[in-house]
């Protein structure tokens, strides 16, 4: 992509109604546009980057057997009354089609319950989880929720219109809930990892509210943090980032996982969860089946959610410096940014040549000072920066530089491609 054709909008000064450092990072850097408190339009670069949050996140779901669909987000208030919750959510947004009353979906259990209802009937519709590759009736989809959200301050931390993936899981037995439970905590590592942010997030153990003892929280450990979490340290010491929240180290002094007592403060920022929502939904539907000796039984289910937006604001948080954003590479927008800084075809070259190999570039080819260049690469943050000036060029190379690093590299014409495998492994 040449920059000078690319629709985005940057600003020079932070915006002085955010102070939230991932909603003035991405401000700044052309990736979001803020239109109201808690609402914002993901621009060009931002899509780029929450499109390939979205699909590390699909083809982990795909792998576990779930199936995904788009459910809407305009809801009769009808589903809502059948679990109590029209009004006993204080965030739901509610609205008239006439005389009919609807709400905005904060979230799907009154619609996914109500459509498995139809499909699921006996036993044999809900598959046990087994050694051999078989998994639960799983559903999953990525959609645009709701919620009034009065604390809208954080920039994509803490909005009202948010992108989230729901999935659902649905189960005969707890056995089968709780092995389940366990395959999708692995997913969930397994993305983070991929998102280049696993060393960061903590599997937290939390309020499990009316559901059960415990949910799970994946935090994002970074002193930007909201949440206050206890990390337990021999938990760590064996390799397994443990920690609780602290809203319930009131009731867990000791860590759930292993017992120990030796728990350490720290922040983070909730960037999933998950629960087991036994039959809390299904009851209220009526979302039964009959079991091999013809008798009905409840359905049992898990519920795991994943915010989009959420992940991008922050990775942001921990991951920047004074200058601007510093993106992993599998989700950064381009994974290589190339500045001209002289009218040099071996640029244009240069950019054929990457583009050919597989790689992302952003191309600079704007009649911009070099001063402008360089501030507006780091804002966007890409990993790999490479440099083609009239001095790379006297030195027959180029100069490449990684994002999160101050070192420089002089890298002959004929070697960037090879060489590139070092900066940015796509293969």
């Amino acid at each position: 992509m040449r920059q000078s054709k690319i629709f985005y909008i940057t600003c020079k000064e932070s915006p002085k109604d955010e102070t939230s450092s991932n909603a003035q990072l991405l401000i700044k850097g052309g990736f979001i546009d803020k239109l109201s408190a808690g609402i914002y339009t993901l621009l060009p670069l931002g899509l780029r980057v929450a499109v390939k949050i979205e699909e590390i996140i699909r083809q982990e779901l795909l792998a576990l057997g779930a199936q995904e669909l788009s459910m809407p987000a305009l809801h009769p208030k009808e589903n809502w009354e059948i679990t109590g919750r029209w009004e006993t959510m204080t965030d739901l947004y509610k609205l008239k089609d006439g005389e009919k009353e609807m709400a905005l979906g904060p979230t799907h259990e009154e619609i996914i319950v109500p459509l498995a209802k139809q499909y699921i009937k006996s036993w044999r519709d809900l598959p046990l989880l087994d050694d051999n590759g078989n998994f639960p009736l799983s559903l999953f989809q990525f959609q645009t929720k709701f919620r009034r959200e009065l604390r809208a301050k954080s920039g994509l931390l803490r909005t009202r219109e948010f992108q989230m993936k729901d999935l659902y899981s649905f189960h005969r037995s707890e056995d089968d809930l709780n092995g389940f439970y366990l395959k999708v905590k692995e997913a969930y590592l397994k993305i983070f990892t991929k998102l280049g942010i696993g060393e960061k997030i903590y599997y937290t153990y939390a309020s499990g509210g009316t559901f059960s003892e415990f949910s799970h929280e994946f935090q994002l450990l970074t002193e930007a943090g909201e949440d206050t979490i206890y990390i337990c340290e021999d938990c760590l010491s064996r390799g397994e980032r443990i920690a609780i929240n602290k809203e319930i180290i009131g009731k867990v002094d000791i860590c759930p996982q292993c017992q120990s007592k030796k728990l350490k403060q720290a922040k983070g920022i909730e960037v999933a969860n998950i629960f087991k929502l036994k039959n809390k939904f299904s009851a209220p539907f009526d979302l039964s089946y009959a079991n091999q000796d013809g008798e009905k039984q409840n359905v049992l289910m898990g519920c795991y959610g994943m915010g989009v937006g959420r992940i991008m604001g922050s990775i942001v948080e921990a991951s920047n410096d004074a200058n601007g954003i510093i993106w992993p590479v599998a989700i950064a927008p381009f994974q290589i940014h190339l500045i001209s800084l002289d009218e040099d075809s071996s640029a244009q070259k240069i950019y054929r040549d990457l583009q050919a190999d597989g790689y992302e570039v952003l191309y600079d080819d704007r009649p911009e000072s070099a001063g402008k260049k360089f501030i507006d690469a780091d804002l966007i943050g890409a990993p790999v920066r490479i440099v083609v000036s009239h001095k790379t060029t006297q030195q027959s190379g180029v100069e490449v530089k990684q994002r999160k690093s101050k070192e420089v590299e002089i890298i002959p014409y004929e070697e960037i491609i090879k060489r590139m495998k070092d900066y940015v492994d796509i293969k």
